[in-house]
């Protein structure tokens, strides 16, 4: 195994930890560029479908990350690229968690919680629309996904289904040829 590669895998997910806020879907832009675009690992329909096989499966969310590892360099990329975006920021939620009561009640504190939210928020939108992108073969499409896309947040924020519904969606609108 070129231990080069799994290097860089490990440094780009080691940074992505570090700026998870909220999950890893909030990272999905980031990790897009540096995997699909910067590196070439791996095209836009592949991280797109690495995504949606490891959203469908049992488990948590993090197995996209295993999933591009195990893409790019096998079990060995797999097992690096979890370990890197699972360490630092454990490392760094035991620091803050040792820290927080004494912290808990100062005003930079719940500033600084308070300002998190609309980031989280935007980022996920992001991600959203950069699977959308994603899963559209052509312009046409991509209008079609944005709208559908949007028509799945109004619905979630209504009637807050069980996400498996929305795949299954998906999942017809696509064999259907909407997209």
């Amino acid at each position: 195994m070129d231990s080069a590669l799994l290097g860089e895998l490990a440094k780009v997910f080691a940074k992505l930890s570090l700026m998870a806020v909220g999950g890893i879907n909030p990272l999905l832009p980031e990790m897009h560029r540096l995997v699909v675009e910067n590196y070439g690992w791996m095209s836009d329909t592949q991280f797109t479908t690495l995504f949606a096989i490891t959203q469908g499966a049992p488990g948590p969310n993090v197995l996209v990350v295993a999933a591009i590892g195990w893409q790019v360099a096998g079990m060995a990329g797999a097992l690096v690229s979890l370990g890197a975006i699972c360490l630092p920021s454990a490392l760094l939620a035991g620091v803050v968690a040792t820290l927080r009561d004494r912290v808990a009640n100062a005003r930079w504190a719940r500033i600084l919680q308070f300002g998190l939210v609309p980031v989280t928020v935007g980022l996920v939108a992001a991600s959203s629309l950069l699977l959308a992108r994603g899963a559209a073969h052509t312009a046409a499409s991509a209008n079609t996904a944005y709208g559908l896309t949007i028509a799945a947040v109004l619905f979630t924020i209504r009637f807050n289904p069980h996400p498996l519904w929305l795949l299954a969606a998906g999942a017809l609108a696509g064999w259907a040829g909407v997209l």
